[in-house]
């Protein structure tokens, strides 16, 4: 067993208010500069919408992620002669279009000093060719709070073969945001299309950079990355993606779109994985059953075998007792009320979701059955279902039956003053286990919300290479003599 660290997010979907704060901070820091205009390395959708770029989930367009063929994992985008055949036209990757075209407006119209007989105005800008533009298309967050007809926002793939009658006055009374940004995926598939060997995954703390002294352009991971979180600078001729602010990581700080959450949805922390495993758990079989099996990937950093392990290969104690700290193996595999977005796509996402509550559509008293209340909820569990757990209904039901449990709970403590409530056996959870929810749920500090180390995981010297062929992994210093394109001998 190979044991590696991997620093990891939460967001909880309950308390996103969709300000946008996290995306205009992101923007401001990493993406404020020529050739990057339209880029968003963390964004926020209004769901249901085709999102950003347009139709990102559907990956019948964009082949994105893997995919099992002949009982073997493979790209979908196809083999590596296939990405070779490709590198030059590729029909599957997003278009200026897909994003949009980032503009400006002609303020100097507004503030000159000339007068006009009539009011004056400021045109539209596009900041790619100088021209003026016509008409504005789209836009990042162009289905923000439900903006639009429905029938533009009913191209969103997760609403593929589903009943749709009525949704039309579902969202009328609520929709809920989903910010995204990379997953730094344990099996990034970015990594793995990649001919110039420019993206790997840092062994230390499991975040997937791009090496932009190695990146030669060819964009392959844009069309590879199935959530489209690799964007190519049309100025540099380079890809470039979220680093998940690692500077600030490298010194115990939180990334620059969670220290600025309005919200407080964010929660990070370190995981513990056995890295030996993933390819055996990215090909199994069943769509379904890869959310589970992603669950047993990630270890327990509080058994003693893992412990000791742990520290046999050269994981520092501080890095140990922040995964036993960690708030995010808490909500991903203690209370299991945390799940990976589209874990169909097989690249075993390192950023998870709390699903969002929401008012129930008719009045009732929600002690006597949590699941039948979450039935009766207005976000429909077959969507969330779709997003989180590859259509999977049972896991989403009883996460958000444990969430109504605990503000239950905590209400009869709290306003009932009632000393000894009763608890629902069937979800699994003990009264320190509703009490540690809240604090974290509801009214978690600073560092509650995040556990990050300072110290490193491994030596640099560690041998990763056993990786690399197969997942696209490796890391900097690693010498590429003798390798071809995709990292084989």
């Amino acid at each position: 067993m190979k044991i590696q660290a991997q620093i990891a997010m939460v967001l909880s979907l309950d308390k996103c208010i969709g300000c946008h704060t996290c995306s205009v901070t992101c923007k401001n820091v990493w993406t404020s500069r020529k050739g990057m205009e339209y880029v968003w390395f963390n964004n926020v959708e209004t769901k249901p919408g085709p999102g950003y770029p347009v139709e990102w989930e559907n990956q019948e367009r964009y082949k994105g992620g893997w995919t099992m063929r002949k009982k073997r994992l493979e790209l979908l985008q196809g083999s590596n002669m296939s990405i070779l055949s490709s590198i030059f036209a590729n029909p599957h990757m997003p278009e200026i279009k897909d994003y949009y075209e980032p503009y400006t407006f002609d303020f100097s119209k507004l503030t000159g000093t000339k007068r006009f007989r009539t009011a004056p105005s400021a045109r539209p800008y596009s900041l790619i060719t100088g021209k003026r533009m016509e008409k504005i298309e789209y836009g990042p967050n162009w289905e923000d709070n439900l903006g639009g007809k429905f029938e533009e926002r009913k191209k969103d793939p997760n609403l593929k073969e589903l009943d749709t009658k009525g949704y039309e006055e579902f969202e009328k009374s609520f929709m809920f945001y989903v910010p995204r940004l990379c997953e730094h995926c344990l099996n990034p598939a970015c990594a793995a299309s990649c001919p110039s060997g420019a993206i790997y995954k840092r062994e230390e703390d499991g975040i997937v950079l791009i090496n932009q002294d190695k990146c030669r352009g060819w964009r392959e991971c844009v069309s590879a990355c199935p959530y489209k979180k690799v964007y190519f600078n049309w100025e540099r001729k380079k890809s470039e993606k979220c680093t998940f602010c690692y500077p600030l990581i490298e010194n115990g700080k939180p990334t620059v779109c969670s220290e600025s959450c309005v919200g407080r949805i964010r929660y990070i922390g370190v995981l513990f994985y056995d890295a030996d495993s993933i390819k055996e758990y990215a090909a199994t079989e069943n769509d379904r059953q890869l959310y589970e099996k992603q669950l047993e990937l990630i270890l327990d950093p509080n058994d003693p075998a893992v412990v000791k392990l742990a520290g046999e290969q050269g994981i520092s104690y501080q890095v140990i007792k922040a995964a036993q700290d960690s708030p995010v193996y808490k909500m991903m595999k203690r209370w299991k009320v945390a799940f990976p977005l589209h874990p169909e796509y097989r690249t075993m996402p390192m950023v998870w979701y709390i699903p969002p509550m929401s008012p129930v559509l008719q009045q009732k008293e929600v002690t006597e059955d949590f699941f039948g209340a979450v039935n009766d909820m207005r976000i429909p569990v077959d969507y969330l279902a779709k997003m989180m757990t590859a259509g999977d209904e049972e896991p989403i039901r009883k996460a958000l039956a444990k969430l109504l449990a605990m503000r239950q709970y905590m209400r009869e403590v709290t306003v009932e003053k009632n000393e000894n409530p009763s608890i629902e056996a069937a979800l699994g959870l003990d009264r320190s286990d509703y009490e540690a929810m809240y604090r974290y749920l509801a009214i978690a500090n600073y560092k509650d919300r995040f556990v990050i180390p300072t110290a490193p995981t491994h030596s640099e010297d560690a041998d990763f290479a056993n990786l690399r062929a197969g997942l696209g992994y490796d890391y900097p210093g690693k010498t590429d003599e003798g390798r071809n394109l995709f990292g084989g001998r």
